[in-house]
């Protein structure tokens, strides 16, 4: 119940549900005058600020960090519902997490340690090259992968809920394991039409340099801006970025690229279906981010689609 101080914010709220069971009394620095009274205020330790959720009623909207009591439909008095969101950990960490994983899981079938074939298959390697650039690709995604997670990205929102970060760790970790075990396996067949197959899809992977080149405009973007601004991103000077004459989200679209070059290089059943689902849970985010820019912006291009140029 908060009565009197309006301009109290849903942070403030709560970092004071930490507090132990007493009284609060909120000064004006300068005047000393009482703009609000907390009584009872009681205890939950566990109950950090990152795993509060705060809404004005139980089946609406969670209430930002940022959202002031005047500006929000309550009167003097103001009832609030509580969520425990469970235990919390920052983006930059689950991504890590998420990436590391699968970077070394797959090293290991590489280099085919013991236990995962034939003993006498242990520390061998493979006689078809397609597997040493299979491995090469792989590797240089996730090390892309990594370095944008720590250098290039900028998070919105400052944490997620562990269980979350587990489920989509058992995804890219039990994905790369499977692709791996295939690729890595002494009885492996190179692809169907040789080097001229592994070549061309060899090209295509290049999309990783234009995947790269949109996360570091769209890092640009908000830098330039900062984080009040809202601008919808734009082509630049490098080609890579021209693609955004087409869809919304070309990261997504260079990064279905990579994958499904990926599946065409090692001609692979299981790289052939990860990319399929990455496709799927790509279009809905790239769905997802061109419903945004077309709300927010009246002058935003039509001829962009979400993800896939004139078509999806």
């Amino acid at each position: 119940m908060l009565a009197g101080f309006e301009a109290v914010t849903t942070a403030a709220i709560q970092k004071l549900t930490r507090c132990f069971l007493l009284q609060v009394e909120v000064l004006d620095g300068r005047t000393r005058q009482q703009l609000c009274f907390l009584d009872k205020v009681q205890h939950y330790q566990q109950l950090y600020p990152a795993r509060q959720d705060l809404k004005l009623d139980p089946k609406g909207k969670s209430l930002k960090d940022d959202d002031v009591l005047q500006n929000l439909p309550v009167g003097t008095t103001t009832t609030m519902y509580f969520r425990d969101l469970g235990p919390q950990i920052g983006w930059t960490m689950v991504f890590l997490a998420e990436y590391i994983g699968p970077l070394f899981i797959y090293l290991l079938f590489y280099f085919r340690v013991p236990y995962i074939y034939s003993q006498q298959d242990a520390f061998t390697s493979s006689s078809n090259s397609v597997v040493t650039l299979a491995c090469a690709c792989h590797t240089c995604h996730y090390i892309k992968r990594l370095i944008e997670t720590v250098f290039v990205h900028r998070f919105s929102h400052g944490t997620v809920p562990l269980r979350t970060t587990v489920r989509s760790c058992v995804y890219y970790w039990t994905f790369s394991a499977w692709l791996a075990f295939y690729i890595n396996h002494p009885l492996y067949t190179p692809p169907s039409y040789g080097d001229m197959q592994v070549n061309y899809a060899l090209a295509i992977f290049l999309c990783e340099a234009g995947n790269f080149s949109i996360h570091v405009a769209l890092n640009n973007l908000k830098s330039e801006g900062g984080p009040k601004c809202r601008k919808f991103p734009r082509p630049t000077k490098n080609p890579f970025t021209w693609l955004f004459f087409l869809v919304s989200c070309p990261n997504y679209t260079y990064e279905v690229g990579a994958w499904a070059s990926f599946s065409v290089m090692t001609q692979c059943l299981p790289v052939a279906l990860f990319t399929f689902f990455g496709l799927i849970q790509m279009t809905i985010w790239a769905n997802g981010k061109h419903k945004a820019y077309t709300r927010e912006f009246k002058d935003y291009p039509h001829l962009r689609m979400p993800i896939i140029p004139l078509l999806l």
